[in-house]
């Protein structure tokens, strides 16, 4: 019976496996949203009303017998989960702390689904505080289409966290997570995680948002206004306002293009102003003109466009021909082509907070990874980003990246660092998720253009960009981009820097002479592995580097730009604790030796870096 066989069945069977196999590697979709959505808003009881129509598309392989909608305005409730969190961890948001326990009820935020169908058929569903989880009639086969239909109602809450209304500023409203927005579904499954005050993951598509509300009111946010005819305020003639209610309302019209949420801000207020790009981007800026913002306001229009030209430049071009920034939230915050950020800042402080929002356009905008199981991808490469943004169009700084450093030392030394895989909602400390969040995620680009050379780093962001641009990329898409990039094999780097919280500590041990040679003995005293590059300067004023790649590496970083010629190369097992290296210089001819003097390298004692003689 072995030697019988049926060469049509193996041809089939070897299909099905190379087809199987083919499918496991390139097993990432995207699913689709289409929304239109009309709202009216009613500025006396600060309450609005919207139909939702949502076309939604099953790119998955999967069969889908539920959905799951966000209900983020619930958050702002006595008793929920954001305020019970608020309320017990041991740091909280100053912003929130006990805030929200002492809500009455016109100053809550609810989102309540009033109905809901699928092709036309009822749904069951339950409002579990922010979710809405959804029994569907029928499966969602893989790769069809479904379309919902549903009305809802909402109330905005007083400004707490990110949206509200009547902020400390005086701004009416910054409306962001305030419609019924599908949760995601990816090759993880659903991403229905309860709104507790951290991060967002959406599902791109196309948005068109009708909003009515009172005539007095000049709006900005998402999307590209379709009606600025009928509109005006500053749309049509730049500046002008109607201060006071009138009772009458207008609607406004946008259109978003693939995007994964859509915001809006409103207040009778605002002064609207915009710049013109050489490249066909227009710049809106929407503030409240007062002693304390107007001058600083109007300086920031220079600012935005040459962030914009510069984070283009060096992290992929802008795909979009609008970027609003809008005074309004209770800080700042990144959404989809625009941010809300508060106005009564110096101006210094108004370029950071602009360039760290913008910044966000890249990471959380469209590379959109999910920032709550990858927060590092997000805040931290933003932090990256925005730091050299600052450095060229602001104010030039020699180390643009130190004070990342400085915060991820910080977190070190606290004791209550945890690993940067830690979903963004469940660390135990909030000043532990930002400091891994954006100074140690920072420090992880930086600290890559170390291991692999600065011109290979930039290259493969731009490469990671091309790659991965709408389609939520994971840490392991980076460290393919990189390892392609470079050639370098770098999955010991992501292991050790997200998954762990082991250190870098190496030392120099000893320098002995030996006749006409010098013996120089390094030390790893912390727990993670890293190539090292030693710089010996000589009483002469010259330099040399010796390089020890890693072995588990599997090659090395190029000769970089303006470093030292290299004298030796050799390769350093992660399980030997020394290396001893031999130079062919006397030990008195030398002044210093020094482990990476360009400071990249993340050493958390650097006293032993160094010797000097």
């Amino acid at each position: 019976m072995l030697n019988i066989v049926n060469k049509p069945l193996i041809g089939l069977f070897l299909f099905v496996i190379t087809g199987t196999a083919a499918f496991a590697q390139t097993g990432r979709f995207q699913q689709s949203v289409d929304y239109k959505m009309e709202v009216d808003m009613n500025v006396t009881s600060n309450q609005y009303s919207g139909t939702q129509v949502l076309k939604y598309t099953n790119n998955s392989p999967d069969t889908l017998y539920k959905v799951f909608y966000h209900l983020y305005f619930n958050a702002f409730q006595p008793g929920s989960m954001m305020d019970e969190r608020s309320r017990s961890i041991s740091d909280p948001d100053r912003r929130v702390g006990d805030r929200i326990i002492a809500l009455s009820p016109s100053e809550i935020g609810y989102l309540h689904v009033n109905s809901l169908t699928m092709d036309g058929m009822q749904v069951d569903f339950e409002e579990v505080e922010t979710i809405l989880e959804v029994t569907l009639p029928k499966p969602i086969l893989p790769h069809s289409e479904v379309e919902f239909n549903m009305s809802f109602v909402g109330q905005v809450p007083v400004q707490i966290r990110r949206s509200g209304r009547d902020s400390s500023e005086g701004v009416r409203y910054s409306m962001s997570q305030w419609y019924p927005k599908m949760a995601n579904y990816d090759e993880q499954g659903w991403h229905s995680n309860p709104y507790i005050g951290r991060e967002f993951y959406g599902i791109w598509g196309d948005f068109d948002v009708k909003i009515t509300i009172d005539k007095s009111y000049t709006l900005g946010g998402t999307g590209y206004l379709q009606n600025p005819n009928q509109i005006g305020h500053g749309y049509e003639d730049e500046g002008v306002t109607v201060p006071k209610p009138t009772g009458e309302t207008l609607t406004w019209h946008f259109k978003a293009p693939m995007v994964h949420d859509f915001m809006w801000a409103a207040d009778p207020k605002y002064r609207h102003e915009k710049v013109e790009m050489e490249n066909g981007i227009t710049v809106h800026h929407l503030f409240i003109p007062t002693e304390e913002t107007t001058e600083n306001w109007e300086k920031l229009k220079e600012y935005t466009p040459k962030a914009i030209n510069f984070l283009s430049e060096h992290f992929g071009q802008y795909p979009y021909k609008q970027f609003s920034v809008i005074q309004g939230g209770d800080g700042g915050m990144e959404y989809a082509m625009s941010t809300l950020i508060t106005g009564g800042r110096n101006l210094r402080g108004l370029v950071g907070v602009m360039a760290h929002e913008l910044a966000h356009s890249w990471f959380h905008g469209v590379l959109a990874t999910n920032e709550s199981l990858y927060p590092w991808m997000d805040e931290g490469f933003t932090s990256y980003a925005s730091s050299l943004t600052m450095s060229e169009i602001y104010s030039p700084s020699e180390n643009p990246l130190a004070g990342s450093y400085s915060g991820y030392y910080r977190l070190v030394k606290s004791g209550k660092e945890e690993p940067m895989s830690t979903h963004s909602d469940h660390y135990h400390t909030n000043s532990a998720y930002s400091s891994a969040a954006y100074s140690k995620g920072a420090v992880f680009l930086q600290q890559m253009g170390y291991i692999i050379g600065a011109d290979v780093r930039d290259r493969g962001m731009h490469r990671y960009w091309n790659t991965w641009k709408f389609k939520h990329p994971n840490a392991n898409d980076l460290i393919r981009v990189m390892e392609k990039e470079s050639g370098l094999e770098l999955d010991w780097y992501k292991e050790y820097f997200v998954y762990t919280t082991k250190t870098i500590n190496y030392g120099i041990k000893e320098v002995n002479p030996q006749g006409d040679q010098t013996d120089i003995i390094l030390e790893r005293i912390g727990l993670m592995p890293m190539p090292i590059d030693l710089v010996i300067t000589y009483k002469d004023g010259s330099q040399e580097m010796v390089y020890l790649p890693l072995v588990i590496m599997r090659g090395e970083k190029a000769h970089e730009a303006g470093a030292p010629k290299r004298i030796l190369t050799e390769d350093w097992p992660w399980t030997n604790i020394t290396k001893k290296i031999t130079i062919d210089r006397k030990m008195n001819s030398i002044k210093s030796i020094e482990i990476d003097p360009s400071k990249r390298l993340a050493d958390v004692e650097q006293e032993n870096n160094k010797v000097e003689f």
